[in-house]
């Protein structure tokens, strides 16, 4: 028998009742879950069940109140990061660890204890065998801030198999890969199990864990629910494991009534304090009654479009609003953010640091509602609405987690901060609803919330635009989708006839190629192209 084939009759890792409290919060309530050398195993739940803890405690970033970890048959004392590694067990974590001046082989080799003297060309070649060995595509003296998202991910994943690791966990692997990058990482992983690793995934992703794992276990509020065979389950079944209850995980996507242009974005360029652009000649239409999708690679210039929007940036060129009240058209450039806002355009911008816009953390769920729009004891939500009952309603349709609307911000988990601020853009019915990120990091069930709050805007006549991460919810819930490249428009496709590869390449163009991809086929003021 190999000794592959030995180490699958018994787990890679085992945990045996394990138990993690933060004060009174339990995070981890008795878990108890297997993974074997060979086998791609996702874990899955909702926002608050525990999958990021349980993790960490393999990974010797927390230690367990209760309970054991068995590695390979033996119990594992896993204290620290470095005890991990001596079981070899590694972890890459969604926001990456790495020395930007560094070249790829010294982040890998960094804080590594080697026989001898250090030997930096010795050290590349043994990036460049476990490059080979695995598929992976990397220059070892590329410095690190010289590369793209998927390249940084990559040294992550070989710094952790240089250091001998057998057992590999990657939280949210594909938060910020294209398609193609997806596919090419999930080759890699199953290359991978192929070669006897056991790795352990947590994502959001239904479909990526369909199609690349071979087990799902699912935690709900701290406790182990179960473990299925990826081949015998969907994602109904899935989800209803999550919740614990049926959950209807259909877009219902509605074609637009009576679209009329609310937004015409013309020429816009955006500049940094140092003169080099982050937006070139940006131009679009964002209609009535119509979710605009924007997709892109992180750091495109999808933040700074909408905060030149909101008026938050500093532009050239003209950013025309057709206000449906006045019937005038007003030209946003030349307002303040506080204008902006109150002619009805809405910024909802869902960042790392949720309580760095727009909400204050000490204040409780009715004042950060109240905050937006309370100007001289008079206000939208006043004059409107009771605000603690406009709270309460938050808290009841996007089901926030929280003793009660009298709870600080700063007490509540960041998914749940997360709704009250998408909840609040939301309820101060805009006229054009700028939505970035807004499901970053929830879970399916409230995801799938949002997604049903934006189309129920979109059937109000609200111009929705929607910057997204995930590609198949920017398919099932758009009409159009503009792609940004390098700052640049590559292109904008109907969501009902484009496909998650075109919109993979428009998002990797080279700035060569978008110059003649734009004169292509019919484009709106010249400047925007629909793929039929």
């Amino acid at each position: 028998m190999s000794d592959t084939a030995k180490k699958t009759a018994v787990p890679a890792i085992e945990l045996q009742h394990l138990t993690k409290t933060f004060g009174k919060i339990t995070a981890n309530d008795d878990v108890s879950l297997s993974v074997y050398h060979g086998q791609i195993l996702s874990i899955l739940g909702e926002n608050g069940s525990g999958k990021t803890t349980l993790m960490n405690m393999i990974a010797g970033i927390y230690y367990p109140d209760h309970g054991q970890i068995f590695v390979d048959g033996k119990e594992a004392v896993i204290r620290s990061p470095r005890d991990a590694f001596r079981y070899q067990i590694g972890m890459i974590h969604q926001h990456f660890k790495l020395v930007d001046v560094f070249s790829a082989t010294e982040n890998i080799v960094l804080g590594l204890e080697e026989e001898g003297r250090y030997n930096l060309k010795r050290s590349e070649k043994r990036v460049r065998e476990i490059s080979e060995q695995y598929g992976f595509e990397i220059d070892p003296s590329r410095k690190v801030y010289e590369m793209s998202v998927s390249e940084k991910q990559t040294v992550e994943i070989i710094k952790v198999l240089y250091r001998g690791a057998d057992i590999l966990i990657l939280d949210e692997p594909t938060a910020v890969l294209t398609p193609q990058e997806t596919e090419k990482l999930f080759s890699i992983l199953r290359r991978m199990r192929d070669d006897g690793k056991a790795i352990i995934i947590i994502t959001h992703k239904l479909h990526e864990v369909l199609s690349l794992s071979d087990q799902v276990a699912v935690l709900c509020k701290g406790r182990y629910i179960g473990t299925v065979n990826t081949a015998e389950t969907n994602e109904s079944e899935l989800t209803e494991m999550m919740v614990g209850k049926k959950v209807t995980l259909n877009i219902d996507r509605s074609e637009p009534k009576d679209p009329k242009p609310r937004l015409d974005v013309k020429g816009i360029t955006c500049k940094t304090r140092e003169g080099s652009e982050i937006l070139h000649n940006i131009s679009f239409t964002a209609n009535s009654g119509e979710i605009l999708g924007i997709a892109g690679i992180a750091g495109s210039g999808q933040r700074e479009l909408l905060e030149a929007i909101a008026g938050l940036q500093h532009v050239e060129g003209e950013i025309l609003y057709h206000d449906p009240k006045s019937g005038k058209t007003e030209n946003l450039r030349d307002k303040t953010p506080l204008e902006i806002r109150e002619l009805g355009v809405r910024l909802s911008f869902v960042p790392e640091d949720r309580l760095g816009m727009g909400l204050v953390g000490n204040m409780d769920i009715v004042d950060n509602i109240m905050l937006r729009s309370y100007k001289k004891g008079r206000g939208f939500f006043l004059a409107r609405k009771d605000p603690r009952a406009l709270a309460e309603q938050i808290i009841k349709d996007l089901e926030v987690a929280t003793p009660s609307a009298a709870t600080p911000v700063r007490r509540l988990s960041g998914g749940n901060v997360q709704k009250v601020l998408v909840g609040r853009e939301i309820a101060a019915s805009p006229t054009v609803l700028m939505a970035a990120y807004p499901v970053r990091g929830l879970d399916i069930n409230a995801s799938f919330t949002i997604y049903r709050l934006l189309n129920e805007q979109k059937e109000r006549g609200v111009a929705v635009i929607f910057v997204g991460e995930d590609l198949d919810v920017l398919l099932e819930l758009c009409d159009r989708i503009l792609v940004i490249s390098s700052g640049q428009i590559s292109g904008i496709v109907d969501a009902r006839q484009t496909t998650k590869e075109e919109i993979g390449l428009l998002m990797t163009r080279s700035s060569a190629a978008q110059a003649a991809h734009t004169q292509k086929g019919g484009a709106a003021d010249g400047a925007e192209q629909t793929h039929a």
